[in-house]
Order: C-alpha cells, then structure tokens, then sequence
C-alpha cells in the first residue's frame, strides 16, 4: 500500500480535532492521503452515496448520529468499505463492541500519533481487503458445495451426524443442514428402517475401510419410507485411528420402485412364456391369416376364429398395415429371412416397437405357400437405451462442468495462499539502543513451509517499546479454507489486543474470551495452540504465556545450555477458543546476551521415517542442543535438513512454522 493515493471520508464535528488529524495525515510517510471532511452523519451519508472512498474515519459523538449504530448506518449504504471509529473513551469493551458492530478499530483521540493513526488506517484497509477475499473464497466453495445434488455427510462411529450439506437435507426432509444434526442423533436406531442395518453398514467399514452401493430404507423425518444408495470411506489419523465416516448419499426410490415394477412385468412375462411366450402367426400368399397362438390371439384381443382369413388392414392403422404386407411380399419374393425393428400398434393400443422375425413357409413340394412370422415387444429395450444417450450426455456436460469449478475452486485457493502469506511479516522492528549502535539489539528469523493451499500457522513480530518485542505464534487445527479463516480472526484480534500486549497473560487470556465468543456463533470449535513472548533487551527478560502449545526451546549459549520454557506453575494451561473463562500466566526467564529462543509448531516434529518412528521433541532438542552454536538462521536450516533426512526426504505432513528471537550483545541493564 506504500504510495498508494487514498481517499478517506472524515465525518468530525470537532473542527479543532479534524484539522489536528488532517495535519497528521499530511505527515504520514508511506500514505497519500485524499482528505474528504463533514462534521454531520447525514452529510456524510450523501458524500458516500455521491462519491467513492476507500475508508471512513467516524466520530463515535457526531451530533446527529446515534453513537455505535452509526456503523451499521454506514455498512449498509458502503458494505465494502473499512469504518475506522474514533472517540473520547479509552475503553476496552467500547472497542470490542464497536469491532463487533462491523468497524475495522477503534481509535481514542487524545492517544493518536501521525505513525498510530498511519498504521490504523493501513491496517484497517489490509484487514478489510483479506476479509473480503477470504469470505468471497468462502461463499463460492459452499455455494458448490450446497448445490451438489448427491447428499454428502461426515458422521462419528458412534452414528452422529457431524457434518452435512444442503442435499442430504433435502433428501432426508430436513429444513437445512443444521436441522438434520441436530435431530438426527442416533442413525442406527431412527435411520435405517430394517432393524440391524447400521451394523451391517459398520461391520462392512471395518472390513473394507470403503462401501459402495450400500442401498436401504430409511426413514424421512416425516415418516415416510424412500430407498438410499450410500457411497462411504472411513477416515484415520496417521496412527490408524478412526475418526469419522465421510461419503455421499443418492436417493434411489425412484430406480427402486421402476426395478419393482419391472420385476412385476417379468414375472407376468415369464408366466406367458410357460405357455407361449411370443406371437406368432402364419399368412398366405394373399396375405390372410392362417394361423395364430395364443399370445398372438390376447394381444389382438380376438379369437383364433375371428383373426384366420383376415389381413392386416382389419387390425392395424392403415399406414402399418401396409408397410407389413410390403415387407411379407419380400421375404415371399426373394424366399430370405427378415429381421427388423419396428413400429407396432395392437388394437386400441399405443403405438410400441416390436422385434419381428419373418421366414418364408414352404409346401410339401418345396415351394413357397406363404410366410410365419414371430414378434416380441422390445419398447421397454429400445426407451432405455434412449434414456441411457440421454443420460451419458448430460454425465459428460456434468463432468466437463465440474472440471471447469474444479480449476475456478484451485484458482480461488491459490489468491487466498497468496493473501494469507501477506499476513506474515515482511519485516522485522530494529531495537537500537543509540545511534551510534551498530545494529538491531533483537535480530528475528523465521522460517514457514505450509502443506497446503491454505494453511493454520501464524505468527507476528510486534514492536511493543523501544525495549521490548512481542512475538506470537499459533497453530490452528488442519490446514484448509477453515483453518485460514480462523487464522485471519486471530491476526485481527492479535492487532486488536495492543493495549495489553506488554502483559502475556492478560493478552492470551484476552485473546481466548474473544475467540470463544466469535466460535460459539459457528457452533463449530476449533483447537488451536498459541504462545506469546514479550522480551525486553534493556531488563533482560522473557515474559511468556503458554496455550496448549509446544514450549519454545531457550538457547542459552552462553551457558552452554538448551532448554524449554515451561510454565512458572509447571502445568500445561488450555489451547485457545475452547474455554471461555481460561485465565492464562505469565511466566519469566532471564535473558543474556548470545540467547536464543526459537518458537515452533507441532508440525516441526510430527513426522515419520520409513520404518513408521516419529520424530520425538526429545530428539528436537538434542538437535537444538547440537546446532545451538550457529546463527538463527544457519541453525534452522540445518535442524530443517535433519528432520527431512530422518523421513527420507518425505515433505512435512503438516504446516510448519518456526520463529527466532536472538538476544546479540546490548548495552548493560540500567
């Protein structure tokens, strides 16, 4: 954004404040600033409406507004446009709130600084930006998702329904996928309409790992009976374990109740061929009639009595009956057999096509006397393969469909990658303790090898003084759009929690009350493990909270010694966002000159050889101990190169994150 020309809406009845912001605004270094003012709500409605701007800049007590609300006032008229709200009030909980109501900051006017206020904005547009991108990526995946027409489910062994989509709540008769979860809690028992079923399914899983083709009666949640195809895998951890059921659901009532029907018609076909199964007849060389079976006789509804001596003209339309007295003429003329499809109509009948076999008849001397002829019904035959063109026509215009949301769904995940990447530092803060210093009292490395497209790890580098450094690192559960967007809130409730980011206990117990309650509208819990470091060179400590993450190793060189950094208490403390009412510790170690502390997720040593090992944190840190002498970053490249070696060169099986703090010598603590 640096350079970038930005046109911002101020709307302040202060005027002494608005030419003191505007004048901070003429000395930010990296932002061109467009400066649109109104002192009244309404006005600025009308400049909104009359114009385009890329942020607001809102009093929070502008005479004809009314406070909070304002915002949504502005976000319905601008949804795609950042909202930047200033007020009197240094005030936690007005910040959160004014967040929640839909603003990017909140900002107090007495503590703005033309760096601050430079920040804020360009944050606020950043944040809004990669909001936008990932909930657009967000909206077309479950727009694809819900408009499959095969039902799609996740249950638990147990036989609850974890995930669904719109599908399979329309085939169940469901209002929507919340609805099926939560009242369809048992399968077994209110599913499956034949008692035992379910276990027949879990039986087959546990053998196969896969089913298809499993087909059943289930009942619909009002009562009524369809038949099911279900397609199905089971799902494992690397160790094995099971830990859900995954596949898709094809409502099959209709093909069942045709096969019914069809099995009806062939037992009444089969019982016909018991006596004489097809019609056949016999004609003379005049065309007449001379005999005729049974069969032949039902189909025409007549008598043998009445059908011998009569021709085709007194039973078929007459457009057929000549064309039948045309080819009996061949098979006479020429004395070779006929064999064709073609159109057919019994009396009183809708036309149908029939198989038909015609052969000359000999005399007793040799010569022609006339034809027989045999014909069945093969309309059935011929609609379905009609039906199956048809059908493989639309399965290929489906598959080239697909192929085509397949590519739009890679390219929206690559955007979004390249969107969480920028959430990383690009770079780090200097502590210089005096000009004359040769460099940074704090030097930072990291290193980041996602596995996916999008992935769960995150971590900052925060200036929090001109002593001290905050660093924070966060491992959310899988690596998929979900885990990004879980990522993208924490980054925002990271930026949010800067007033307290000198103190890590109350930032990390912050930090998971606001995660809870952002979680608990979504109904869907996510672990995720974080750890947060505030290092001061001049006090020469580290000040840390832990949730559930692994603990970062101390290198203390000097000392000749490498070790975690557990808990003051000694007792591991929750990951984020699963308890509300989760107070997290601050706890203290020493810092000297040459120390390192390296940060890492679980990813780092979550990885296999050949022969099934894992790679231990015990062995990490024999490692670290080691490669302790080197630099940071030789240090990380070279523990990257171990691990690698230990699975044979197989890539990681899950994100990898890794993070250095390294203390160089500084000046003496005062």
């Amino acid at each position: 954004m640096a350079g970038e020309a930005l046109k911002i809406l101020l709307i302040e009845h202060d005027p002494v404040f608005a030419r003191y912001l505007a004048d901070m605004l003429d000395q930010a270094r990296e932002l061109s600033v467009d400066l649109e003012l109104t002192s009244q709500l309404q006005a600025g409605l009308a400049e909104l409406r009359a114009a385009s701007f890329d942020a607001v800049i809102l009093d929070l007590c502008v005479p004809d507004g009314a406070g909070l609300a304002n915002v949504g006032l502005i976000r319905a008229l601008a949804p795609g446009l950042p909202i930047i709200m200033t007020g009197e009030v240094d005030d936690e909980i007005l910040a959160v709130e004014t967040v929640h109501e839909g603003a990017q900051d909140y900002l107090v006017k007495d503590q703005l600084t033309p760096g601050g206020l430079e920040r804020a904005i360009r944050y606020a547009i950043e944040r809004h930006r990669m909001d936008m991108a990932l909930l657009a990526a967000e909206e077309k995946y479950h727009s694809l998702f819900d408009r499959l027409v095969e039902g799609i489910f996740q249950t638990t062994p147990e036989g609850q329904y974890q995930m669904a989509n719109v599908a399979l709540a329309r085939i169940y008769g469901y209002s929507s996928p919340e609805d099926l979860i939560r009242t369809l809690t048992d399968i077994g028992r209110s599913l499956y309409v034949k008692p035992g079923r379910r276990d027949e399914f879990i039986r087959l899983m546990q053998k196969h790992d896969t089913i298809t083709d499993f087909e059943s009666q289930i009942f619909r949640r009002d009562g009524t009976v369809i038949w099911i195809s279900e397609h199905c895998r089971a799902i494992r951890n690397e160790q094995g374990r099971l830990l859900y059921y995954e596949g898709t659901v094809e409502d099959i009532t209709e093909r069942k109740q045709a096969e019914e029907n069809l099995r009806n018609s062939e037992a009444l076909y089969h019982s016909l061929v018991e006596t004489l199964p097809q019609n056949i007849f016999r004609k003379d060389l005049q065309g007449r009639f001379s005999f005729a079976n049974q069969q032949f006789c039902r189909s025409l509804g007549k008598t043998l009595p009445e059908i011998v001596g009569k021709t085709d003209f007194d039973f078929f339309p007459p457009e057929l009956a000549a064309k039948y007295q045309h080819d009996d003429r061949q098979v006479i003329k020429t004395g070779k057999s006929c064999e064709k499809v073609e159109e057919h109509q019994l009396p009183g009948r809708e036309k149908m096509y029939v198989q038909v076999v015609k052969t000359p008849l000999p005399g007793a001397d040799g010569a022609t006397i006339g034809l027989q002829g045999i014909f069945w019904d093969i309309t059935q035959q011929r609609l379905a393969d009609e039906k199956i063109r048809r059908v493989n026509g639309l399965l290929a215009q489906s598959r080239n469909e697909l192929r085509a949301k397949n590519a739009q769904m890679q390219d929206e995940l690559k955007m979004a990658q390249e969107i969480q990447l920028t959430m990383l530092p690009q770079q780090y803060p200097a502590f210089l303790p005096s000009s004359e210093a040769p460099g940074s009292v704090f030097q930072f490395t990291h290193r980041y090898l996602p596995t996916g497209s999008v992935g769960g790890d995150f971590f900052t580098v925060s200036r929090l003084s001109e002593t001290a450094a905050g660093v924070f690192i966060c491992d959310v559960a899988g690596h998929g759009v979900q885990a990004a967007l879980v990522t993208a809130m924490i980054r925002a409730l990271v930026e949010e929690l800067k007033p307290v980011a000198t103190e890590p206990g109350q930032f990390m117990t912050k930090l998971n009350s606001d995660l809870c309650a952002i979680l608990k509208h979504t109904g869907t819990p996510m672990l995720t493990t974080a750890f947060y470091l505030v290092a001061d060179w001049q006090a020469r400590t580290a000040r840390y909270a832990n949730a559930g993450h692994p603990k970062p190793f101390h290198l203390r060189r000097a000392a000749g010694v490498v070790e975690p950094l557990a808990n003051a208490s000694g007792k591991s403390q929750p990951a984020l966002g699963l308890f509300d009412d989760a107070a997290y510790q601050t706890s203290e170690a020493k810092l000297c000159p040459g120390d390192l502390i390296m940060l890492f997720t679980d990813g780092l040593y979550e990885v296999e050889n050949p022969e099934n090992q894992l790679y231990s944190q015990d062995q990490l840190l024999a490692s670290a101990r080691q490669l302790a002498p080197l630099p940071a970053a030789q240090l990380f490249d070279q523990l990257l190169d171990q691990i690698k070696g230990f699975s044979a060169g197989t890539e990681f099986a899950d994100d990898v994150c890794l993070v250095g703090l390294e203390f160089t010598q500084g000046p003496a603590p005062k």
